[in-house]
């Protein structure tokens, strides 16, 4: 946010302005759409150069091992475990993304989200495009077939859809409710 970048968990607050008519439904659907294929392909891109990089094999191996724990544990979440995760995640990226706008300085914008990020990383909540870079990272130092397809695919599809309901209804939803619900209604009144 502070570098002008897109994350798609993020843009979930763009669902305000699908709910002010703003914009529509096809709008939004493209903006998640190609925000989310563009994060993908960075965080591929980043497997590949952690990859070449040889970083699993920093620390006597410690980082490859870990790498490959945390995948193994996001692979064998539920859909259901798997999906509320989502939502608790994307609740506190939307809402440090909230908190941020509010800022004025760098600074200002980085206090804000410290918190909320810093809680979802420490619980354990789920991040679909964080886990876009870790999952496939995790197959790809996976030798004894351990990080299971059906798991990873899982992971992603449930943690993406949780991320946009807690992004969309939990704060974009709740936000535009509170603040923005009445001026809809006094638009469409003139």
């Amino acid at each position: 946010m502070v570098a002008g970048a897109e994350l798609f968990t993020g843009n979930n607050l763009v669902a305000m302005a699908w709910a002010s008519g703003l914009i529509g439904t096809r709008d939004i659907a493209r903006n998640w759409l190609i925000v989310y294929v563009g994060n993908v392909i960075g965080c591929l891109a980043t497997v590949l150069l952690v990859l070449w990089g040889d970083i699993a094999s920093l620390g006597s191996g410690a980082v490859g091992e870990t790498a490959l724990n945390i995948a193994r544990a996001k692979a064998d979440l539920s859909l259901m475990e798997a999906f509320a995760r989502g939502v608790l995640c994307n609740a506190l990226v939307c809402l440090a993304i909230w908190l941020a706008m509010g800022g004025r300085s760098v600074t200002d914008k980085i206090l804000a989200i410290l918190f909320p990020i810093a809680a979802f990383v420490t619980v354990g909540f789920e991040h679909s495009i964080a886990n876009w870079f870790f999952l496939p990272y995790g197959v790809a130092l996976d030798t004894n077939g351990t990080v299971f397809v059906s798991g990873v695919l899982r992971n992603l599809a449930s943690v993406s859809a949780g991320n946009i309901v807690g992004g969309t209804l939990l704060v974009a939803g709740v936000y535009w409710v509170a603040y923005l619900r009445s001026e809809r209604r006094e638009t469409q009144a003139n």
